[in-house]
Formats: C-alpha cells, sequence, structure tokens
C-alpha cells in the first residue's frame, strides 16, 4: 500500500502524517508511507488545498485532517 501526503510541511501536514503513522501502526498494515512536498506533484492530483492524502493513487481528503478512525476506515478497506 502506497499513502501521500501532500503538502509543503505545515503545522497540518505534520499532524496528518502523525495520525497515517498512528493508523497503519494500529492496523499493522505494511504500507509506504510519503511525503510530497513539491508543488507540481501536488497540483498533478488536481489539488488546491492542503493538506491531503492520498492512497494508492486515489485522493480520500484535501484541505483537512482527516482523524485516525477514518484513516483507518480508507486502509483497511
Amino acid at each position: 500500500m502506497k499513502i501521500e501526503i501532500l503538502g509543503t510541511g505545515c503545522p497540518k501536514c505534520k499532524k496528518l502524517y502523525e495520525n497515517v503513522q498512528e493508523a497503519v501502526k494500529q492496523k499493522n498494515i505494511d504500507a509506504e508511507i510519503l511525503k510530497v512536498t513539491e508543488i507540481n506533484e501536488i497540483m498533478e492530483y488536481g489539488i488546491m488545498i492542503t493538506p491531503a492524502l492520498v492512497v494508492d493513487g486515489e485522493v480520500k481528503a484535501a484541505g483537512k485532517i482527516p482523524s485516525v478512525n477514518e484513516i483507518v476506515n480508507w486502509i483497511t478497506v
């Protein structure tokens, strides 16, 4: 599983990264977690507001910080 955090490194982006790490840890999922900070790469997903969360190429959230439980639901389906 590939999980990408899209954002420039703001506090919200860091919080999203922490939530993703916690969700992966809770469910003991083998996942590659990447931070995407390049604006051009972020725009390739059509994202105009960060932070954003992408799971296996699918945008799950943008402009908000999903809870650990929301992330767990997305990565265990």
